[in-house]
């Protein structure tokens, strides 16, 4: 029972110190900076999404033709 009690301690103690990094200031630069790199992944994202899409149907029916 003494070992689950540390367990409880640590994760309590632990989960207090969370929200001191969550509320830390950020310039406004990089928050510029990290949303255009969040539509560029995405975009790219959804262009190799689309090729690979384009290749299983290309090879789906030449299968078919077959």
């Amino acid at each position: 029972m003494k070992q689950s009690h540390k367990h409880a301690v640590t994760v309590v103690g632990a989960s207090s110190l969370v929200p001191f990094s969550v509320f830390a200031a950020v310039p406004a630069s990089v928050t510029t900076g990290i949303t255009d790199a969040v539509t560029d992944v995405g975009t790219i994202g959804a262009a190799i999404m689309g090729v690979v899409i384009v290749i299983a149907a290309f090879s789906w029916m030449r299968r078919m033709v077959k």
